[in-house]
């Protein structure tokens, strides 16, 4: 019998580091808590848990709603300045 293929979840690592790659800086660290911050943007990113862990479903919409709101806001910035 085949086991039906499940998604795992993208690991706390993960999202950090798409956040790194985007331009997001660690602000601070409280236990495992991390903030990130882009200067783009006017809302901090909240990333709870420790590395090894995987992303709760909120976590992965957060990290993916802040990478498009910066994706939405350099493309408005391309299209102000190619006038």
């Amino acid at each position: 019998m085949a086991k039906e293929r499940v998604d795992m979840p993208p690991k706390i690592r993960e999202l950090k580091s798409q956040l790194s790659k985007a331009g997001f800086f660690l602000v601070r660290t409280r236990g495992s808590h991390t903030v990130w911050n882009h200067p783009a943007l006017p809302k901090p990113v909240v990333v709870a848990g420790n590395d090894g862990k995987d992303a709760k479903p909120y976590q992965v919409r957060d990290v993916q709603d802040a990478l498009e709101a910066l994706k939405d806001q350099e493309k408005s910035k391309n299209e102000g300045t190619s006038l």
